[in-house]
């Protein structure tokens, strides 16, 4: 199965809120590409017009996912205040090969 480390953000909270919570972590992907799974959960392509590009299949709720990005700047620049966690299974990969930038390989959030 592939997997990527992913930047996941919740958008539930509101259509516009680019302070839920959000973390670093690495997901997988099913054989079709139409759903990932995260820390037992699934998540489907959502299409609707909201916020979130995935919906969590038990719950609705909407989420943002996308690749991390090699420059650390995930969230909106309105919300950066709000952190971002680090999951412990992705985070020496996440500082080394993606941010490249292996001193900060003991932080947890960004």
């Amino acid at each position: 199965m592939k997997t990527k480390i992913i930047y996941m953000e919740l958008k539930s909270h509101g259509p516009h809120d680019d302070r839920g919570e959000a973390r670093i972590g690495r997901v997988t992907f099913s054989k079709s590409f139409k759903s990932i799974h995260y820390n037992g959960k699934t998540f489907r392509r959502s299409h609707e017009t909201g916020c979130g590009n995935y919906v969590d299949a038990e719950t609705g709720d909407e989420y943002w996912i996308s690749g991390a990005k090699k420059n650390g700047e995930d969230r909106y620049y309105w919300a950066k205040s709000a952190p971002v966690w680090i999951d412990e299974d992705v985070r020496e990969e996440y500082w080394t090969t993606i941010r490249n930038e292996p001193a900060k390989i003991k932080e947890v959030k960004i």
